[in-house]
């Protein structure tokens, strides 16, 4: 059974250890500034919960911390950018699943023989973490055919199954009612735990944040006008 809570680190100083370090960055789109002068750092093993309202820059944000989106002016320093060593997964609005596959077929494009050792450690993974969302028995099921929720779990999967040194998340639970959004946390914060995985996860969800113990960047705007605990939600 996956169970625990972890706490995320203390905010700190800045130091050569940080996975993503935004240093003054504006993103603008023609005349209009989706992101302005954030200063952010993010340290391996945290939970950073990004919140704010629609249109505060929280996925634009997400998408710089992937490397999608160039700042137009400040600069981004990403663990691409830094070691071949890391890999960022993501789950963004555009789950990018392939809808005439089976949910097998989709999960098995996570699959990298250079992660696993074989395709039976992978499938085993794939087994575990299916099981664990309750979601095992849909694996035969064209990806057309599943709802949102299932759509959202099964991207979540994916997402974990490349082994990522961290994962960056949009809104991942917006399909799925109180209880599946608390499971797949559950699931998410054992691999904090256990694994060490780096979590960025937008929400508007404040009662998931006020159940787990991390820390917010709070987006308005698009500046970031609050970043450390969660001690004001």
């Amino acid at each position: 059974m996956i169970t625990g809570r972890a706490l995320s680190q203390n905010s700190a100083p800045l130091r050569q250890s940080y996975l993503f370090h935004l240093d003054n960055l504006s993103v603008e789109f023609g005349a209009s500034p989706a992101l302005k002068s954030v200063q952010l750092t993010i340290y391996p093993g945290e939970i950073l919960f990004v919140t704010g309202p629609s249109g505060a820059g929280k996925t634009t944000l997400l998408n710089v911390l992937a490397g999608y989106t160039e700042p137009t002016s400040g600069k981004a320093v990403l663990p691409f950018m830094r070691s071949e060593k890391h890999f960022v997964s993501t789950v963004f609005q555009d789950l990018r699943l392939l809808n005439r596959k089976t949910c097998e077929e989709n999960l098995w494009l996570a699959y990298d023989s250079g992660v696993y050792a074989s395709k039976t450690d992978f499938y085993q993974e794939m087994e575990s973490l299916t099981r664990y969302l309750g979601i095992q028995s849909c694996l035969g099921k064209k990806m057309e055919d599943c709802n949102g929720g299932l759509k959202q779990k099964m991207a979540m999967v994916r997402a974990l199954l490349c082994k990522p040194t961290a994962l960056l998340a949009d809104e991942p639970t917006s399909s799925l009612d109180k209880d599946n959004s608390y499971k797949l946390f559950e699931l998410l914060n054992h691999y904090n735990q256990k694994k060490g995985l780096t979590l960025v996860w937008a929400t508007h969800n404040k009662e998931l944040i006020k159940q787990f113990p991390g820390k917010i960047a709070h987006l308005d705007q698009g500046r970031l006008v609050y970043s450390g605990h969660a001690c004001f939600i």
